[in-house]
């Protein structure tokens, strides 16, 4: 049997804590957020040719290679490459007979991949198999069918699989990061996906366009623009690249967050001469005031769960996290370690609270449990971080870092390990907002 990793506490049995895996579908889900958490050593033994097609070496090649990029950039894994692995082609191995598992145990490996491809009426279907190679039994075995354009999205379906069968988590490969970027004097909002590919823009208002904010369902994205010479708040069809404007009050009108329901957004809304917090209803475009108070009320977050919202006020004098009931009442700090915390982000996970704060001069990125305990740091950078974004399985964490001239879209793992910069530029990057899955 091979070593527990992290804590004990964190690892949830599905059946006993001491079965092998099997393909019956008894797991061991690991605490892969923990920072004492050692990366899971899985060897790739390639793709092989399937139904009589022909085996063109640098195809299985192209598969293994992208496999191997998908399962390193989620942090949780140490990919091993193919040792020459005497599988017969024109199958994949479905008896523990049909592969060697001592050696792939001896170059270090616990866990073993093998996979191949053939052609479709439709286009390409490639199939993927883990093991654990202590039991030598099966723990998942999945077919993606696709266009012969679609290896990129069926290898990112396998790894989703292959972390989902170790972890429980999510596959976070079907999401986007939304974000602001500046050239010359006009901004507008341009989503990337988590691997760092395909840059798209989304708005093209020739204006300064800033703060996206996902509905629940990832087709729409509330986001404020000045393209009628106010801030003006729109919501933006993601998919028909549509808008319209949904608030035009004087002066500021910024979103929060949508509800759970995505019947709501909370937003700022300064038309009374002072920043206080709202609800609005998306259908009606009824108003529900939250706050009154003659501080600053901005930045507002719902829970998970619809039940609390945080947001950042400066009653205390500096701005600080809030905590408050869905209805606005029993408003309590929520922070009191700096004298500067803003930008909240509620991890969908429901347990922490990311934010914003300023230590010794710099912005860097933190977080919080709802009680106000377990403080934790994620970003070390000379820069300055902000923005703190959750990914949907609350995994990871997206933020915007300025370091001198540079700004950088980053993604680092809530554990505060495997920084990634996923879009690196001159021009100003601001308000990184991540979207829920969007399926495939």
């Amino acid at each position: 049997m091979k070593p527990m990793r992290g804590p004990c506490t964190s690892i949830l049995v599905l059946m006993s804590l001491f079965c092998f895996f099997s393909s019956a579908g008894a797991r061991v889900y690991i605490d892969i957020d923990s920072p004492a958490f050692l990366k899971f050593p899985i060897a790739l033994a390639g793709f092989r040719a399937l139904d009589g097609e022909k085996d063109p070496a640098h195809f299985s090649a192209k598969l293994t290679k992208m496999l191997a990029k998908y399962l390193e950039i989620t942090g949780f894994f140490s990919v091993i490459p193919d040792q020459g692995l005497p599988l017969e082609s024109g199958r994949i191995p479905g008896k523990r007979g049909d592969i060697p598992f001592a050696q792939w145990s001896a170059s270090g490996a616990e866990y073993l991949v093998a996979g191949g491809f053939s052609a479709t009426a439709q286009g390409r279907s490639i199939e993927c198999r883990l093991y654990d190679i202590d039991s030598g039994e099966s723990i998942m075995g999945k077919r993606y069918s696709g266009g012969m354009e679609d290896e990129k999205r069926l290898i990112s379906q396998c790894a989703g699989d292959i972390l989902a069968s170790l972890t429980g988590g999510e596959d976070v490969f079907d999401t986007k990061i939304a974000f602001s970027m500046k050239r010359g004097k006009t901004s507008e909002i341009y989503t990337i996906n988590f691997d760092g590919s395909e840059m798209t823009r989304l708005t093209n208002f020739q204006s300064i366009t800033l703060f996206p904010r996902w509905s629940p369902g990832g087709r729409y994205m509330a986001i404020v623009s000045y393209r009628s010479g106010n801030p003006d708040l729109y919501l933006l069809d993601t998919i028909g690249k549509g808008s319209r404007k949904i608030l035009r009050y004087s002066g500021l009108n910024l979103p929060g967050a949508w509800s759970p329901d995505g019947e709501k957004m909370l937003i700022s809304l300064a038309k009374d001469g002072n920043e206080e917090i709202y609800a609005l209803e998306i259908s009606s475009g009824r108003l529900q005031r939250l706050t009154t108070h003659s501080a600053i009320d901005v930045s507002p977050v719902w829970s998970p769960d619809g039940r609390r919202i945080a947001f950042v006020s400066d009653r205390a004098g500096t701005p600080q996290i809030y905590l408050m009931d869905s209805e606005g009442s029993r408003p309590r700090r929520l922070t009191f370690e700096g004298n500067y915390n803003t930008s909240p982000s509620w991890s969908p996970v429901g347990d922490r609270i990311a934010f914003e704060s300023r230590v010794e001069g710099r912005y860097q990125i933190f977080s919080i449990r709802e009680d106000g305990s377990g403080l934790i740091r994620h970003s070390v950078s000379v820069g300055d971080c902000e923005s703190p974004a959750w990914s949907p399985d609350g995994r990871y964490l997206a933020f915007i870092e300025k370091s001198k001239d540079r700004y950088r879209l980053c993604v680092v793992n809530a554990n505060g390990s495997n920084l990634r910069v996923l879009h690196e530029a001159a021009e100003s990057l601001t308000g990184a907002a991540w979207s829920p899955h969007l399926g495939r």
